[in-house]
């Protein structure tokens, strides 16, 4: 374990916007591995491991991490929706002329 963060795997990624915590060396928040053993389909965290090519303590970190600091993972997600949706304020889509009209 370190002593900045409590995790040995995870590690804050300097430079980015997200708060939470990133796999130690690699672009991958913690957030997406954790996601996949959730939802619909999800998978153990052994075949996470396995896509990932990750140990299957750096993914059973990850997924401790985010049930332990929901309030992180909410804070990213806040932003990153505020950010999309003053995009599509400035530039709304654009629809094909057929689309336009009305038959």
């Amino acid at each position: 374990m370190t002593e900045t963060n409590g995790y040995q795997h995870l590690e804050r990624r300097p430079g980015s916007n997200y708060k939470q915590l990133f796999v130690k060396g690699r672009r991958i928040r913690a957030e997406v591995l954790y996601r996949q053993t959730v939802g619909s389909e999800p998978m153990t965290p052994e075949e996470v491991a396995e896509d990932y090519e990750l140990a299957l303590e750096v993914v059973q970190e990850a997924i401790d991490y985010c049930l332990h600091h929901p309030e992180v993972l909410q804070e990213d997600f806040d932003r990153e929706s505020a950010k999309v949706r003053e995009f599509e304020r400035v530039h709304p889509p654009v629809l094909p002329a057929a689309e336009q009209l009305d038959p």
